[in-house]
């Protein structure tokens, strides 16, 4: 697959960049830390050759001067919000940050939570943390933020806030999700820091939009179709523009609060180092992309695919039509189709021609094999053996699992287990197959082709099952589905 992108210019220009950013305040930068710092595959797919993790890499050769701080918002806390993509606990997802940055060896000096007002549930998780060694801090609600700044830079605003004791030059602020509250964690310790005087800086990080590069840039146009249900544009930088007469690229609510987060910084610290929203970034990525093209094209596949999940959301009541409405007009301004994502004509017609289930899997060298619902398989389970046989150049009749295997598993799910759809998933087929790869040189040969599956764009004729989506997702298999089920039933599990 083509490369767009250089990352390991990257890690060192981004590295760089942020420790001249450290220079330029009382050897003290809080850094927000914003978009996600592990797995991050949305920028692998929309800059070919960027590293899924890049920023803890990034973060690594920091790793000395680098502390973290996770703020999680109380509300969050009381209310067990899930993270959708993850499906578990804002609560459950700090701890797994935490045993994440461990397991990089970067060091996690305390937890922070927000909008704290003596909640039950919050006490009750800040006594498990710190029976776990952690430091927590409570930061507290305050009348009027952002709009009343003399009440916010105040004694009774910032000043009410615990002070969050840190040790290193940088301080990342970082958290499980959107709305947890970094930006006020990060001004409530210049707060402080100032008055101890110690004259700490403030700067974001935020890999999209990409600033130096145009508005209607594909790559900018895929990370608004990645947070349409959030209703976030991309907008020139009217501050920036004002103050260099260079036009630069943020988002809204970046460029709203920015009048409001210059006024904080002029009260705390005197004056403000920065002119514009763009001014308080570190962004590198912009520099290091290295063919436009390839990044503008793969771009344009990533507007199609939240498309299709945008479609499914919408039929599974996770979003309003105006989001779907919103992706529609990101594939226009891209100048993107249908017909540009060419397994999607070939999975329905595959489904049309058997009248079941059907899916589609476009390999590395552009080939596109199909898949069918049969009685022992379904339809995700059997284009994942297909697509590993024509990679394997292994002949289509070869059975590389026997029946005699599938079967005994049909009885011990419908049997034993519980289930009324006997046909395996792909996360089962994967399992026989390796089974039989212990005595079969060619389940082998197969087996072996997994890895050349990641990037490979698929696509459904219905909503796949939770296990099938997952399974191929971490195999790194671009899916889309149809916003179809295979059933007409109202519980879909």
């Amino acid at each position: 697959m083509r490369i767009g992108f250089d990352n390991d210019k990257y890690l060192e220009m981004q590295s760089q960049h942020i420790r001249d950013r450290i220079a330029l305040f009382d050897n003290k930068l809080y850094l927000e830390f914003g978009g996600k710092l592990f797995d991050d595959f949305h920028a692998s797919r929309v800059l070919p050759g960027f590293a899924p993790d890049s920023k803890i890499r990034m973060l690594l050769q920091l790793a000395d001067q680098a502390e973290i701080i996770i703020t999680i918002n109380a509300h969050d806390i009381e209310k067990n919000k899930v993270r959708g993509d993850l499906d578990i606990t804002y609560g459950d997802d700090l701890l797994r940050l935490i045993d994440a940055f461990r397991g990089y060896g970067l060091y996690v000096g305390s937890v922070v939570f927000s909008r704290y007002s003596g909640q039950p549930a919050v006490e009750a998780f800040k006594k498990r943390l710190e029976a776990l060694g952690l430091k927590v801090y409570r930061h507290y609600s305050i009348p009027g933020y952002p709009a009343n700044i003399p009440m916010i830079v105040s004694d009774e605003g910032f000043g009410k806030n615990e002070y969050i004791e840190t040790s290193r030059p940088l301080v990342v602020v970082t958290a499980p999700g959107p709305g947890s509250g970094k930006m006020a964690t990060c001004l409530s310790q210049l707060y402080h820091e100032y008055k101890r005087g110690v004259k700490a800086g403030y700067a974001k990080f935020e890999t999209f939009p990409i600033w130096n590069l145009p508005l209607k840039h594909p790559v900018n146009l895929a990370y608004e179709a990645a947070t349409a249900d959030l209703k976030d544009v991309n907008m020139i930088d009217p501050f920036h523009l004002e103050a260099y007469g260079e036009t630069t690229v943020n988002y809204n609510r970046d460029v709203e609060i920015f009048p409001v987060l210059d006024s904080m910084m002029r009260t705390i610290m005197g004056e403000s180092p920065y002119h514009s929203p763009t001014d308080m970034g570190v962004n590198m990525v912009g520099n290091c992309i290295t063919d436009d093209e390839v990044c503008c094209q793969a771009s344009r596949q990533e507007i199609v695919r939240r498309y299709f999940s945008t479609l499914c959301d919408h039929r599974q009541g996770r979003c309003d039509q105006d989001v779907v409405y919103k992706q529609e007009l990101l594939m226009n301004q891209a100048n993107v189709t249908l017909e540009d994502r060419p397994v999607i004509a070939r999975a329905k017609a595959k489904a049309e021609q058997t009248g079941m289930p059907a899916a589609a899997i476009q390999l590395p060298d552009g080939t596109i094999v199909t898949g069918k619902t049969s009685s022992l398989l379904g339809a995700s389970a059997a284009v994942l053996l297909n697509a590993l046989k024509a990679l394997g150049g292994i002949h289509d009749d070869i059975h590389l699992i026997s029946p005699i295997v599938i079967e005994p598993i049909q009885r011990l799910k419908v049997g034993f287990l519980g289930n009324h759809n006997p046909r395996l998933h792909t996360d089962e087929i994967l399992i026989a197959l390796s089974i039989s790869a212990a005595t079969n040189p060619t389940a082998q040969l197969a087996l072996d082709q997994l890895p050349r599956l990641r990037g490979c764009e698929a696509h459904s004729s219905v909503i796949l099952s939770q296990v099938d989506s997952s399974t191929l997702r971490k195999l790194g298999v671009n899916l889309t589905c149809e916003p179809h089920y295979q059933t007409k039933k109202l519980y879909h599990h």
